[in-house]
This record gives C-alpha cells, structure tokens and sequence, in this order.
C-alpha cells in the first residue's frame, strides 16, 4: 500500500499524535494537531494528493540562525498541508529507516546527537590518530533536483504514487517571497518536513562506501567526520569525501573544514570531545557570548534612547534567551538545552555562560562595565525571571534517569 494511502487512515493519524505527545513538544502544537486530526482537516489534502492536484507554492523566508548573525534561507508550505506533510515524513523515515548505514544519525527514529558521539566513543575514535571534519555549504537548498530524483525513483520503486507527489512538490520551480511568486532553484528546501528524509537519502551510498572501507565516521546531515590512524591516511579519505561531494553538485564549506589530531580533541555538531569527557564545543560557545553581547549592547541602547527602566531592559533580555536555550522552538526542532544537555559529561561551559549572562544583565540594569553593576544582586537577577543553565542541567539529567530521557525527535 502507497503511503498516500496510509495519511487517510484516522488511526495512523491517532498514532501520530501519540508520538508527537510523547515528546517534549510545546502544548500548543500538540493541542492543534489534536483540534486538526479531530476536525479530519487532512483529508481534503489527502483528496487533493490522491488526485494529483497542484501542491500549494511554498513560502520563502530567511531567518536567523542560534547564536550567529549568518542568515539561512527556509520554506514553508500552508498549515494544513505542512501538517499533512509531517504525517507523511513520519511514514517515510519509518518505513525505509532500514536503508541507512549505521553512520548515519539525523532524522532517524531511536537516533540522535547522542548516539553520535556514544558510536564515536565506543569505535574509540579519540584514539584514532587523526580527523577529518566537514561542513556542506547549504545542503538542503544545494542539493540538485535532477541529480535526487533518480536516487528517489529508485527508492520509491514500491510506491509510484509517492514518487509522483514528490517529484511534484520537488520540481515546481516557484516560491511565494514577500508577496509575489518567484522562481529559483530550492534544492530539497530546509524547512519543509520532507527534506529531512530527502537530505538522509541523498548521500546514502557516500555513507555505506566509507563505512564499508572500515573508517570511523559519522554524518549527521550536512556535518561529517571521519578518522584515520595516520594525518596522510585522513588526508586520502577528505579527497574521496571532496571528490563524491563535487560530483554531488555540493561544496563543502571551507571554514568549517579541519584536520586535527584526535589527543587534542575534536569539534562535532557542536560538542567537543577529549577523551572520554564531552563539553560544548568552543566555537560554539563564543558565539552564543557574542550574541548575549549584542543583545546586551542593544538593550542598553534602548533602554537609554527611552527612559526605560534598567530592570525591564534586563528582564526581556531574560526572557530571549529562556526560550532560545530552554524552550522547545517547535514541534520537531530541539531547543538549546535539548540537544546539548543529554549528551555533555561536564558543566564547565555551562558554568561560563551562566556567568557571562548574568555579567550582561548587570551590565544592562546598571548601564556600567565598572563594579557598580555588582550592586544588582544574583537574587535580583533570580526575580527577573532568570534561570540557571547549570540547575537546568541537573534537572534535565534527572528527569533522563527517571526514565524520560531527553532526545532528538525525526519528524
């Protein structure tokens, strides 16, 4: 049976959202998705679907990305065929979630950042001698269409129905950007549930190959890294990734790119391991001080330019970074906290950004970079609504052991 078949299926729909509940989804998603199923808002898109009607145009918007001033460009269809589309993800990465390699790690069911650095832990890859870690420039919206439709016609050999609706969602050349429709090449386009799925596939045999050759490695997404007992050795296999990833269509970003020595540690999807010890990588935790920074300059620009009250300025600086680094941005992305609290095996970092928070909103309420901002208590911090990353932590690592582990959602 065609999964389009399947999204008709009230009681697909019931397990769907039995999952979703299960997660550490935001009450208002997981209260729509109940007020969507209920009301059967799925199925004139089914109907649409089954008959092969135009998919509505996606929208395009460019957002910023955490704890960075770079830009990145994600698509998005109508709610009730984005809803529509997240069922259907859930079906694909399920049925065919057998067709990866090992080394694979995004967007899989049972799988997350976790079990990529616990399967580089256990290969003993901080022992290896040496790495190679890569970064694809753009990956979702680079990826060619007329170079993944073949791989998806192959996949999808059982089911033409869904080979046919997504052909069509991928080679519609048209987006809805600021109030008119324009036409440019979106690759698989991030944001779109799909593309998950897509972006898993698209490299599948890049995946087995290195894999099959005995290399450690790993790839979440457009992240990789691989091991190598000699420098020459790493060298040998980054020419094999920059050769499969050209004939691709895809670049490999070249400041995210780097070879090192695994006994000094190494940087992956954010975390830094040395040893046997995990921590926030240090990249990433200069950029998040230096949007804190920003944030806090900007703050205190306002706060003077209208005779605002110190303690207000500092109170929405509070709340902005409560939600970017505690609470769930949506239904299937991880907050902050989530992706980094299950994996890391120290405080050390958090214990820095505690501090570095709480010396910028002192330096917000008091407007002064001298001791004079030491007279806003940590108490008086507390009442404004702040919340202590390395307690979240603990918190967060208790909740793990009771039996509620905090992990990756796909889809």
């Amino acid at each position: 049976m065609s999964l389009i078949e399947l999204t008709k299926d009230p009681s697909v729909w019931e397990s769907f959202y039995e999952y979703k509940s299960g997660l550490r989804c935001p009450k208002a998603f997981t209260a729509e998705l109940r007020r969507y199923i209920d009301g059967k808002e799925y199925l004139p898109v089914y109907e649409a679907v089954a008959a092969g009607k135009p998919f509505p145009h996606p929208s395009k918007s460019v957002i910023s990305k955490l704890s960075s001033s770079k830009k990145r460009t994600v698509y998005t269809y109508p709610g009730s065929e984005n809803t529509y589309l997240k069922l259907l993800t859930y079906l694909l990465l399920r049925r065919y979630d057998g067709l990866f390699s090992p080394s694979l790690f995004s967007f899989r069911p049972a799988k997350s950042a976790k079990d990529a650095v616990r399967y580089l832990l256990k290969l003993r890859a901080p022992a290896a001698g040496y790495y190679y870690k890569a970064d694809i420039h753009d990956y979702f919206n680079s990826i060619p269409v007329e170079k993944i439709l073949p791989i998806l016609r192959e996949t999808l050999a059982d089911d033409a129905p869904l080979y046919a609706f997504l052909s069509s969602l991928l080679s519609d050349p048209y987006v809805c950007d600021r109030g008119g429709l324009i036409s440019e090449r979106k690759g698989i386009m991030a944001g779109t549930p799909v593309s998950a799925f897509l972006a898993n596939l698209y490299l599948r045999e890049m995946d087995e190959g290195i894999t099959s050759d005995g290399i450690i490695y790993a790839r979440y997404s457009d992240d990789i890294i691989l091991f190598a007992p000699t420098e020459e050795g790493a060298k040998r296999q980054a020419e094999k990734v920059r050769e499969t990833l050209a004939g691709k269509g895809l670049e490999i970003n070249p400041s995210k790119e780097s070879f090192g020595r695994t006994e000094d540690g190494f940087s992956f999807l954010g975390f830094f391991i040395k040893g046997k010890t995990v921590d926030i990588a240090p990249a990433t935790l200069q950029k998040l001080k230096h949007k804190m920074r920003r944030k806090a300059k900007a703050l205190v620009r306002w706060k003077e330019k209208n005779g605002a009250d110190g303690d207000r300025a500092a109170a929405a600086f509070i709340r902005m970074f409560n939600r970017k680094l505690l609470d769930t941005p949506e239904d299937n992305d991880l907050s902050w906290s989530s992706w980094f609290f299950s994996v890391i095996t120290t405080t050390e970092s958090l214990k820095i950004i505690d501090l570095y928070a709480q010396d910028c909103i002192r330096f917000i309420i008091s407007g002064k970079r001298n001791k004079k901002r030491f007279d806003t208590r940590y108490s008086d911090i507390k009442k404004l609504g702040y919340r202590n990353l390395v307690h979240e932590y603990y918190a967060a690592r208790d909740v793990e052991t009771d039996g509620t582990p905090v992990t990756a959602s796909p889809q």
